[in-house]
């Protein structure tokens, strides 16, 4: 009898005992049992994002069955991360590996052959329902945080999240790396043959000014007057004083001034007035020292150049400010040619050449010191006016064809901007599009 009992009592205990069990669970948590949990996501597929800087993967999938469907409906899709590393395999099984762990695999196992060890999985991201992609994108930089490294592999899963918490994960990825790309192909319109027209139009007037034709370039104030402003000083027999800025030699800028300075000092040797080049960096002085000693052979007076004419003062800014000031105010310089990168310094010397009784020519690159440079000086070059005082006194067959080149880029860009602004306010797609960049 009690056999006979327990033999009857056996399936009952092991069906309450499978009933009361808690669900199988998979690694990344989600519940493996189909009568609650949605259908997972399938064909996760992770490849290289394009056109990027190489820190970027783009996963997609095909959605979750449930997706949009009664009480299993699909809230989000959790993007889960793992990073691996290559493991030994037998050399049937071989995968692809960097040739650095080739050659460590031949020395200790004889053998390169390996495969893809996953590691942790994290969330990376959320997507929402009804959508099939995820771009896993990360800064470049090793030391930020949001940093993805490039050429490393990682396996990616997408698991679907439904609004009362069950979830259902699909099968990893294929390993992927990241790696920057050269060439951006959506750029090719905006960028590529802008440049490739703008090189073209360079080329093309560089030629026709080796050729000897001239080339026109719209007078500017201030350098028509460089010329007057340096006969002002041969006929009061005062000096020139040439300040080059607090710029250092690979400055755009600086490089512009010596290019204007070597005209100068040229004008200057045939007149045989006196300059004074003060200067506040000792790699600018060297280079203007040469500069102004070619000059001075070029007008076929090298007997007159003096190693003095360039000298340096102090690379502390008011120092030299205040040492400039000094020059100005002792030996009453008729002309000042302030010509470069200049600073809060700027107004100081302007100011103390117009108490000396100074012609002041002014020209800078730095927004900020425009302004003083304008108001306290005789004549100002603004901005690019700059770099265009260069190629105009020096008649460089390279810088007249640069400058005329950028003028009909100019051009170029306002008849774009203007095609734009009416193609947009009459609605006209296709203009519309031809404007419309990928700024990625």
């Amino acid at each position: 009898m009690r056999f006979c009992l327990a033999t009857t009592s056996f399936p009952v205990l092991a069906t309450l005992m499978l009933l009361s069990a808690p669900p199988l669970l998979a690694q990344d948590g989600s519940r493996l049992t189909s009568d609650t949990n949605p259908a997972p996501p399938t064909n996760v597929r992770a490849v290289d994002s394009p056109n990027d800087h190489g820190h970027a993967i783009t996963v997609t999938w095909d959605p979750s069955l449930d997706d949009g469907r009664g009480q299993k409906n699909i809230l989000a899709y959790k993007i889960l991360r793992s990073p691996g590393m290559k493991g030994p395999l037998p050399v049937d099984s071989a995968g692809p590996a960097h040739p650095d762990v080739r050659l460590f695999a031949s020395a200790v196992y004889g053998a390169a052959a390996w495969r893809f060890i996953p590691g942790e999985w994290d969330t990376i991201g959320q997507a929402p329902s009804g959508q099939s992609s995820y771009v896993n994108s990360g800064g470049k930089f090793r030391d930020g945080d949001d940093f993805l490294p490039d050429n490393n592999d990682f396996q990616y899963r997408v698991v679907a999240v439904t609004a009362t918490g069950s979830r259902a994960a699909s099968d990893p990825s294929a390993p992927v790396q990241a790696h920057g790309q050269i060439f951006h192909v959506d750029k090719i319109l905006h960028i590529g043959l802008p440049v490739a027209l703008f090189t073209v139009l360079v080329l093309m007037f560089i030629s026709i000014a080796k050729s000897g034709k001239a080339l026109y370039i719209r007078p500017l104030a201030g350098i028509s007057a460089v010329d007057e402003a340096i006969g002002r000083a041969t006929e009061m027999n005062r000096p020139i004083l040439y300040v080059l800025g607090l710029g250092a030699a690979d400055d755009i800028a600086t490089i512009a001034s010596l290019t204007i300075l070597s005209r100068v000092a040229k004008k200057v040797a045939e007149h045989r007035t006196e300059l004074l080049v003060p200067c506040y960096d000792g790699v600018v002085m060297t280079i203007a020292q040469e500069t102004v000693r070619q000059s001075y052979l070029d007008a076929g007076r090298p007997e007159d150049y003096k190693q003095d004419i360039v000298y340096f003062v102090t690379q502390e800014q008011f120092a030299y400010v205040a040492a400039v000031s000094g020059t100005m105010l002792r030996r009453q310089t008729a002309t000042n040619l302030y010509l470069g990168m200049f600073f809060a310094e700027s107004l100081v010397l302007a100011e103390t050449g117009s108490v000396a009784g100074s012609i002041q020519i002014a020209g800078t690159d730095q927004v900020t010191q425009i302004p003083f440079f304008v108001v306290a000086c005789d004549y100002a070059l603004i901005g690019e006016e700059l770099y265009a005082a260069s190629a105009y006194l020096g008649r460089e067959p390279k810088l007249l064809g640069a400058l005329k080149a950028q003028d009909w880029a100019k051009a170029a860009f306002l008849t774009a901007l203007v095609v734009g602004v009416v193609g947009a306010a009459l609605q006209w797609d296709s203009i519309v599009a031809m404007f419309r960049m990928n700024l990625r």
